[in-house]
């Protein structure tokens, strides 16, 4: 589909990559990741052909079809959600075009016999025949039913594009590159506008998408639950596995380790022949034996360690002082915007010490209730806030709240007090602020490094009430883990406005629910609500649906299916009692390569059959997973 060799793009005298190479088959759902800055996006738009590399060569099968999400995108206004979408069918509309000229002509004339008209009527057949292979009579349900995937209802469809917001827009522009049947899909970040919903929806869309996808995305979760290979990019270079992301990381562990232990045992091997190389130069008879040996070394392969980049930023929220029990208390509380009633008669509150998280639908309230909390934004009802509350508070949209004009150090001094003034320069610096980069314009900054900086101007300000909304947008996976390490310890009140669900997980022990203008209480973590709601959705699905009785299976197929079944059991049970055979085996020789190098340095065979019953390994956990299908199938 796609062969990418010796890639290598550099900005201003350094590589972001060098002679990269790799190839995208249909299937692939490749998980692109790496640090903020490490080429990610790069790499998308260079195979997007809409920037060129500085080497190497791109080859792509012909007449290949590439859809991308950027994260940014141009939208043209003035059109409604569905006519936006329809966009996506550009040869569906025109064919659609052509047959209403046509009925058209045919409508006014009425020169039935003449070869003009004939031609017409030819015509249109051989248009409607194009339209039907198009898929022209099924592209407004294929529309409607992705759109309501991603989140919109029925109601939203003819409303003006103009109307939403770029959260949303994004969504739309995410519902045409599904629709238009691409055979490479690229992704920038495609989950940092979807709620909960929305997102697990993609993910079973993508499972089943047939061509090859690329996606970067910093939520494990939905790499793990979509991607079946990882392409990570560090320092420059690339490590590429048919693994998903936590699969990869342990891979990547473990190759680790043995490289490691070879490179340990390689080091020896030199030390024991530089020590015989000294011992026989002294002597005429052995100097030929010395020489030999020096030219072994010079032949020797010396092993690398695959370096990692551990660069991570540093952070602690310190608590200001203790607030009284209830830090929050809202009663009866509504906002409107105009005719849209977004929240209505809620009623909340926030004990002192509890974590919190805010989770629903885009557009269900969440960020406005956090904008209301702060005092951002008028509202109707009752709403305090507890004695000795000190709030600080992350906005979703940075962009808005930091000034573009100003450097990141002036952003900092400008928000410092006179008692941390002089610690402006050691805070940028934890957050990978370092030398002359604190001279960046913050305009000129990615969405990492804002939201490193917006975190980085909280700690200059006493608070003991954490508001954070969508903290995780353009956070990269290290820092991402930093930061929930902090929350984790953050001895205040947390409230977490998020549809990250990794990022979620054993962090908060509340759980809001935001729909139809109301507001619903979980007690317990994000794993709890998910469970309850699928419980729930399962009760509705049961009163609406008539299930029909199925037709009792005759005795021969009852009894068909449990001998295939017996069979796969068997064949289950002896595939894990060799790859448990296989893996003690392998264990055993990872120790003799780490402990007695010499011992097996002196057996050629030793790595030959180390490698192979690695191979072994890898096959049967591939026939495991095949029969496991198998099996799954006949259960179900």
């Amino acid at each position: 589909m796609l062969n990418i060799h010796n890639l290598s793009i550099s900005f201003q005298g350094e590589y972001l990559f060098e002679d990269i190479t790799f190839k995208l088959g249909q299937g692939d759902r490749v998980g692109l990741i790496g640090k903020n800055g490490a080429g990610k996006s790069t790499m998308l738009r260079i195979l997007a052909k809409e920037q060129e590399a500085d080497t190497g060569q791109i080859a792509a099968d012909k007449d290949l079809k590439i859809g991308f999400l950027k994260q940014d995108i141009d939208f043209e206004f003035g059109k409604t959600v569905l006519e936006e979408s329809y966009e996506a069918f550009k040869e569906i509309k025109a064919c659609e075009s052509q047959l209403e000229k046509i009925n058209t002509q045919l409508a006014e004339r009425t020169d039935y016999e003449s070869e003009s008209y004939n031609q017409l009527m030819i015509d249109l057949n051989d248009i409607q025949h194009q339209y039907e292979i198009l898929g022209g009579y099924n592209y407004q349900g294929e529309t409607e039913k992705i759109l309501q995937g991603l989140g919109f209802k029925r109601e939203d469809f003819d409303k003006l594009t103009d109307t939403f917001s770029g959260g949303w827009r994004m969504r739309i522009e995410l519902a045409k590159l599904l629709l238009q049947n691409n055979d490479l899909l690229l992704l920038d970040e495609p989950t940092n506008h979807l709620d909960i919903e929305s997102i697990i929806w993609l993910e079973s869309f993508l499972k089943n998408y047939s061509g090859a996808v690329v996606i970067v995305s910093h939520d494990k979760m939905f790499l793990d639950n979509v991607t079946n290979r990882t392409i990570e990019i560090s320092l420059g270079r690339i490590y590429d596995y048919n693994k998903p992301y936590t699969k990869f990381l342990e891979l990547r562990k473990e190759m680790k380790t043995q490289q490691l232990a070879a490179q340990k045992n390689q080091e020896k091997e030199i030390q024991q022949t530089e020590k015989l190389i000294e011992k026989f130069r002294a002597k005429a008879s052995k100097a030929t034996m010395a020489q030999s040996l020096i030219k072994k070394l010079d032949r020797m392969d010396k092993i690398e360690v695959d370096e990692d980049d551990n660069s991570v930023m540093s952070l602690n929220f310190p608590v200001s002082v203790t607030p009284g029990k209830v830090v929050i208390k809202a009663e009866n509380v509504s906002k409107s915007y105009g005719d849209l009633k977004v929240l209505s008669n809620v009623n909340l509150a926030i004990d002192r010490d509890t974590k919190t998280a805010f989770v629903g639908q885009n557009g269900q309230g969440k960020s406005t209730l956090a904008k209301i909390i702060v005092g951002e934004i008028d509202h109707k009802g009752n709403l305090e806030l507890g004695h000795n509350v000190q709030i600080g508070y992350f906005a979703q949209n940075q962009a808005e709240y930091l000034d573009g004009n100003k450097t990141i150090l002036d952003t900092m001094i400008d928000a410092a007090n006179e008692t941390n003034r002089s610690k402006v320069r050691d805070i940028l610096g934890s957050f990978l602020f370092r030398g002359d980069e604190v001279e960046k314009y913050v305009k000129v900054l990615s969405g990492g490094e804002r939201n490193r900086l917006a975190l980085a101007k909280l700690l200059l300000q006493p608070l003991n009430v954490l508001i954070m909304d969508e903290p995780t947008n353009h956070l990269d996976i290290k820092s991402k883990n930093v930061l929930k390490e902090a929350l984790k310890k953050f001895e205040g009140t947390l409230i977490l406005v998020s549809h990250d669900r990794d990022f979620l997980q054993g962090l908060t022990d509340t759980v809001y629910e935001f729909k139809d203008q109301k507001i619903k209480e979980y007690l317990g973590d994000i794993d709890f609500y998910l469970e309850q709601r699928n419980i729930e959705n399962l009760r509705e699905a049961e009163k609406r649906t008539v299930v029909a009785e199925k037709p009792k299976e005759s005795n021969k197929q009852s009894y068909e299916d449990q001998k295939k079944l017996k069979s796969l059991n068997n064949k289950l049970s002896n595939i894990e009692s060799k790859i448990s055979q296989l893996e003690k085996d392998i264990k055993s020789d990872d120790v003799k390569l780490a402990t007695d190098y010499d011992k097996t340095a002196s057996d050629p065979q030793f790595f030959d059959a180390y490698q192979k019953k690695k191979k072994s390994l890898e096959n049967l956990m591939e026939d495991w997973g095949a029969i496991q299908e198998q099996l799954d199938a006949l259960n179900n």
